[in-house]
């Protein structure tokens, strides 16, 4: 396996669809393959890429942060799955979005828009959460799926009215410390070279590094439900293991089984797009998991080039990170993910 994964990220990076990738395989809570191809950019001061390097991980916030913050209170009894978003934001009831739940956020099943360009107007969060407020639903909510960024930072007010704490805040105390994931958080602060940089931006004139990507959360701040988390291939292996062992570390229960299990069962049979709570669940039809991963496999993507899916039935998880936007808004990534997949299915198990 260790060779045909190899060859195959490095094609990739031949045809510059990144720079450089990291990528860890763990089969029956095992690591079998643990690999780093490229370096960090192509500039002079660029280094191979390794496991402890930086990365934006762009939409694997919504998985990593938002929603164990949600599926942990939860378990606590503040909220529940069918509560309606207005009971905590009462100037979401408007324009007939009286009726959307927590759920339907975390499923991108309650009707609102995919995503509005608030960074041209430099929109702050507060002025974020008003636009969100007067949006009016796209379709009835539970008729379909679109993936859905506003739903994410809806969440996240949701976390700080209930906690009483910042999501990064929250994040840090409950789930990334318990877990010893001590290179992961929103606004880090390292030296340049930690970071695999991801997209060139004229205003800066270079490319960002340590600066989020997403342009609308860059202008919140840094921080939001739906993207801005930093962290490593170090790191990113405590979180899926976790994952893995039923929401426990290392003895430390971060996660109730029941509210994982339950996080991954499939919300929206009336769509294509198999939905669990935040998950990306495989299903039947085409998946960055790729083809042969059993239909209940779950796992997210990252805009910037990151990933992870695991397939409990065969006990497989891999973990992708790589820094595609480095080249800019190309789909081949799109490609990449599910042929990377079939690539280490076929190798483990022909």
């Amino acid at each position: 396996m260790k060779e045909a994964v190899r060859n195959f990220l490095q094609r990739e990076i031949d045809l510059q669809v990144t720079p450089g990738a990291v990528i860890r395989v763990r089969h029956k809570g095992k690591l079998i393959l643990d690999e780093a191809v490229g370096t960090t950019s192509l500039e002079e001061d660029s280094v191979p890429i390794t496991s402890s390097h930086l990365f934006d991980m762009a939409s694997l916030t919504k998985v990593m942060v938002t929603l164990p913050a949600i599926l942990q209170i939860c378990e606590t009894g503040e909220i529940h799955l069918h509560d309606k978003v207005a009971t905590f934001i009462p100037s979401f009831q408007k324009a007939g979005k009286e009726s959307v739940t927590i759920k339907q956020l975390l499923t991108h099943s309650s009707g609102l828009t995919a995503h509005r360009p608030y960074f041209e107007r430099r929109l702050s969060v507060a002025h974020v959460l008003k636009e969100i407020e007067e949006e009016r639903l796209e379709y009835a909510p539970d008729t379909n799926v679109v993936y859905s960024d506003l739903g994410f930072i809806l969440l996240m007010e949701v976390i700080e009215k209930v906690t009483g704490l910042k999501i990064d805040e929250y994040a840090r105390l409950y789930l990334f410390e318990p877990m010893g994931m001590k290179d992961t958080g929103y606004k880090p602060v390292y030296e340049r070279q930690r970071y695999a940089p991801t997209e060139y931006y004229d205003h800066l004139q270079g490319y960002k590094y340590g600066i989020v990507h997403d342009e609308n959360t860059e202008s919140m701040g840094g921080i939001s439900g739906h993207a801005g988390l930093f962290s490593t291939m170090e790191d990113l292996t405590l979180f899926t293991e976790m994952l893995e062992n039923d929401g426990v570390h290392e003895g430390k229960k971060i996660l109730d089984p029941h509210w994982l299990e339950l996080s991954r069962y499939n919300f929206t049979p009336f769509a294509e797009e198999s939905r669990g709570l935040g998950w990306q669940l495989k299903g039947s039809g085409a998946s960055p998991a790729g083809d042969l991963m059993a239909a209940s496999t779950y796992g997210h993507t990252g805009f910037t080039g990151t990933s992870f899916y695991i397939d409990p039935e065969q006990e497989l998880t891999v973990m992708l990170l790589t820094n595609r936007v480095y080249f800019g808004r190309h789909l081949a990534m799109i490609r990449l993910r599910p042929r990377l997949h079939n690539t280490i299915y076929t190798t483990l198990f022909s």
